[in-house]
This record gives C-alpha cells, sequence and structure tokens, in this order.
C-alpha cells in the first residue's frame, strides 16, 4: 500500500537488523572485564610465568587479550618497539570493533529521504491515474490515496528511529570497549617496563 519505495525500506531496515545483532553479538562477545584480566595477567607474571600469560591471552576471547599478548610477546624489546607494536594491534582492534556501525547511522540518515520520495512516487501515480481517468475523485477516495502514498514516509522516519537508538548504542559499546583496550595496553605497558614488580598493587587507585 505504500507504493514501489516500500521494498527497497524493508530490505535496508532489513540489512539494519543484521548489521545491529552481528555487531551486538560480536561486541558482547569481547567485552570481558579489563581490569581482572588484566590483574589476572600481572600476577602469573610476577611469577615470572611467561608461557602460561601467553597461554591465558589464546584461551580468551576478545580484543584485550589479543593486545595484552602482543605486549608480552614484545617484552623484551626496547620500549618503542613495544609501544609502536601494541598501538598497532590497539589500532588493528579498534578498527575491528568499530566496523559497520557506521552503516547503520548511514540507514539511518537515508531512510527517511527514501520514505518522502516514496511518498512523492505515489503521489505522482495518484493525480496522473486522475488525469487520465478524467473523473474527480471523492474525498474519501482521495483521503485513501494520501494514506497509502504516507505510508511509505511513516515507515522511513520509522527505520530512522530505531536507526538512531541502534546505532547510539553500538557506539556507546564501542567506545566503552576501546577504552578498556587503550587502558589495559597501557597499564600492562607499564608494568612490563616496571620490570614486573611483585610488590606493586594490582588495581590502580580510582579503578573499579
Amino acid at each position: 500500500m505504500g507504493g514501489p519505495m516500500m521494498i527497497p525500506l524493508v530490505a535496508i531496515a532489513f540489512i539494519a537488523v543484521i548489521i545491529f545483532l552481528e555487531r551486538f553479538f560480536y561486541l558482547h562477545k569481547g567485552q570481558i572485564s579489563a581490569v581482572e584480566f588484566v590483574d589476572g595477567i600481572k600476577a602469573v607474571l610476577k611469577k615470572r610465568r611467561l608461557l602460561e600469560a601467553l597461554t591465558i591471552c589464546d584461551e580468551s576471547v576478545g580484543p584485550i587479550p589479543r593486545v595484552v599478548k602482543v605486549a608480552l610477546l614484545n617484552c623484551e624489546q626496547s620500549e618503542e618497539i613495544m609501544s609502536q607494536s601494541v598501538n598497532a594491534s590497539a589500532l588493528n582492534e579498534f578498527a575491528l570493533i568499530d566496523r559497520r556501525v557506521a552503516s547503520v547511522a548511514l540507514i539511518a540518515k537515508i531512510a527517511p529521504l527514501m520514505g518522502l520520495m516514496g511518498t512523492i512516487i505515489s503521489l505522482l501515480q495518484i493525480f496522473y491515474t486522475m488525469s487520465k481517468s478524467g473523473d474527480y475523485a471523492t474525498v474519501s477516495q482521495f483521503s485513501t490515496y494520501i494514506y497509502s502514498a504516507l505510508l511509505s514516509t511513516a515507515f522511513g522516519l520509522l527505520i530512522a528511529i530505531c536507526g538512531w537508538v541502534a546505532y547510539s548504542f553500538l557506539n556507546s559499546r564501542v567506545r566503552a570497549l576501546a577504552h578498556d583496550i587503550d587502558w589495559a595496553s597501557n597499564d600492562i605497558m607499564l608494568f612490563i617496563l616496571r620490570k614486573m614488580p611483585e610488590n606493586e598493587d594490582l588495581h590502580i587507585k580510582g579503578k573499579k
């Protein structure tokens, strides 16, 4: 009833749902407690069990263990080399967690425009049909036509609203995970550069 643009609107809505679900489960899978994980790695390193720490990183899921593993693999390198390696790994993880999130925002932006285009196309078809038939439409008939034409705009706005909510949710999860990656990489590097002191407190002040 909403006109020919309803098909592409349904298509982009389906794509947005698929992207959201894929990103949600990916980010949820990679979300671990950065403090607890780094503290566990520190506890193992204090005993000078580097291989065990690497094994823990391999067995753990998510970007934080992967970045920490890079720091451990470069623990005998210079500070500059280790920092460059960890930063490169962190940048790669940032790109992975942020992948396709902007696509949800793009769909939210274009959905209202597609809906409006659908309404205009439907109105043009209505007036063209009426001009060809030569008949005058009654108020009830004309209101029915307008109702059908406006459906695509309403559906486009609905997609936009849901899309922006989904994008805001995903973006907040991405920012939180990126912060954890940044904190974990810097904290483990500082611990290694301090020669893994056995008397260091596991928790940093203010970090819950």
